[in-house]
């Protein structure tokens, strides 16, 4: 009875719920003074463990878990904060973002809080509205994770803004999530770069977006890395990009004078920012492609532009 007892607290412990010393020993029939011995039998059991990821705490009357800051368990504002930024993403099917956020916000636990977070998702959730392809590729962003470290060739037959479909053989580098979509960053494969790149000397990857690849599949041939194709880092390459299009790597120089220069930073985290006047300042950044230009055009006469 005991070892089933400590079992039942210790997987309520795990479980995010915070116990009620009282109320916990009134559920079992037993004296608080018990249930201190069992909260006890637990702190002992992960000291001698050595388990110093996790450690029981005491808050007024009520005995919680808490975990380190490198643990691998989520705590209750992280699983909150997870969950509307991915409603916000809109990068899923209505029925596959509620999927996940179910299985995410379980880790509350049943209880107080595990109510009080589907309460602050529920209307988000009912009210998701999924983007116009309305298409499935969880498992094709998978497949081609595996393709990109296996540096495996892909044959793609991919739907073009136009609607005209090309099929070709690709060498993926990379995987990206911007904006509401997914995109796989490529070389093509014995293509005429005098013909169809605006500039043949390009060593970008192309980028298409997941959503518009109708059908692939993964080869068994593997491709051998370019010095850039095997240099090619995600991280900088988001830091570089803005609406993910196509483009070379261009120097921009310009003088803002909008209301939030935090913003603008925000938006180019390439920019290097030197106040020339009361709220006026020079930018200087490195942007890939001519997406960017777009959100030039939209911040009207807050930009000048000087060097592009």
């Amino acid at each position: 009875m005991k070892d089933m007892r400590l079992l039942e607290l210790y997987n309520r412990l795990l479980r995010n719920d915070d116990i009620d010393i009282e109320e916990y020993a009134k559920e079992n029939g037993v004296s608080t003074r018990t249930v201190e011995r069992d909260i006890k039998c637990i702190k002992d059991f992960l000291a001698d463990n050595e388990d110093k990821s996790r450690k029981i705490i005491r808050n007024k009357k009520k005995y919680q878990l808490t975990y380190a800051k490198d643990s691998v368990n989520l705590t209750k504002s992280e699983i909150l904060a997870i969950s509307k930024i991915l409603l916000a993403s809109r990068a899923f099917l209505k029925d596959e973002i509620s999927l996940i956020i179910d299985k995410i916000v379980k880790q509350c636990g049943p209880g107080q809080d595990l109510d009080l977070i589907q309460e602050l998702l529920k209307n988000e959730k009912f009210h998701y509205i999924e983007l116009q392809h309305k298409k499935s590729f969880i498992t094709h962003i998978w497949k081609l994770g595996q393709a990109i470290k296996d540096r495996k060739k892909v044959e793609i037959a991919y739907k073009k803004m136009d609607g005209n479909m090309v099929r070709r053989v690709i060498d993926p580098v990379g995987l990206m999530f911007s904006e509401y979509y997914f995109y796989l960053l490529a070389h093509i494969e014995n293509i005429d770069k005098e013909k169809y790149f605006c500039n043949k000397d390009d060593l970008y990857p192309t980028i298409y977006r997941l959503d518009r690849i109708e059908d692939f599949q993964v080869l068994n041939e593997k491709y051998i890395p370019t010095l850039y194709k095997n240099r090619f880092q995600e991280g900088l390459f988001r830091k570089q990009v803005q609406f993910m299009t196509g483009g070379k790597l261009r120097k921009l120089k310009f003088i803002y004078k909008g209301s939030s220069i935090e913003a603008l930073l925000d938006k180019i985290p390439t920019a290097k920012a030197k106040e020339i006047d009361k709220n006026i300042y020079e930018i200087k950044a490195e942007v890939f492609g001519n997406g960017i230009d777009r959100w030039i055009l939209s911040q009207g006469d807050a930009i000048e532009i000087i060097e592009k």
